[in-house]
């Protein structure tokens, strides 16, 4: 998607929560192996940045992450202000947002990662680590996708944008939340709290 002027992305918001409460059909996710996920933790998954440098997982080893899934089109996208408030607020205490644009639910994304980055930083002064774009369901799903599919279940897979998992200090997910909830809830903090506590 390229760039849109302001009033074609307010209509492209309102259109996402549309499309978003008609329930599309989302192509399932193959899970990983169940003995290979066992084995598994996110620390041991390479992504890549959003601007193509490696991003290996072992860098937040001993913190607390949660894992969105993230739209520049969405009605979901005012979310980005939240989440950069919780950054701010516990990352001195061990924990990190890690973004992962997507283009899968409504092709409601920017075509280049330069695009999508620049959106971040002026629209919402995103600080937090952003993947490149990349598919999170289906067949096409990065690993790190069909690990918590197998680690989550089929229920707990993103079926829209803002999907979130939150992965504690032992690189295991402890908690899943759907696009409505929103990162600074109070279900969302004392989840990240809770985790926070534990060694």
């Amino acid at each position: 998607m390229g760039k849109v002027s302001a009033v074609a992305g307010f209509a492209i918001l309102g259109l996402c929560a549309a499309v978003y409460a008609a329930h599309p059909e989302i192509p399932a996710t193959p899970p990983m192996a169940a003995a290979q996920a066992a084995r598994m933790k996110a620390t041991d998954f390479q992504l890549v940045a959003i601007d193509g440098a490696p991003l290996p997982l072992k860098k937040f080893k001993g913190q607390v992450v949660l894992l969105v899934n993230t739209a520049s089109f969405c009605g979901f996208t005012p979310q980005y202000e939240a989440l950069q408030k919780i950054q701010t607020e516990y990352k001195p205490k061990g924990f990190t947002v890690l973004g992962v644009p997507s283009a899968d639910f409504g092709g409601q994304e920017y075509a280049k990662n330069s695009e999508i980055a620049g959106f971040c930083k002026s629209k919402f002064g995103i600080n937090f680590p952003l993947t490149e774009k990349s598919d999170v369901v289906g067949p096409q799903a990065i690993p790190i996708y069909k690990w918590a599919a197998a680690k989550m279940g089929a229920d707990n897979t993103p079926k829209w944008n803002f999907h979130k998992y939150l992965i504690g200090k032992n690189g295991q997910i402890v908690a899943a939340f759907g696009s409505k909830a929103t990162p600074d809830s109070p279900e969302v903090r004392a989840a990240i709290e809770g985790a926070l506590k534990k060694g």
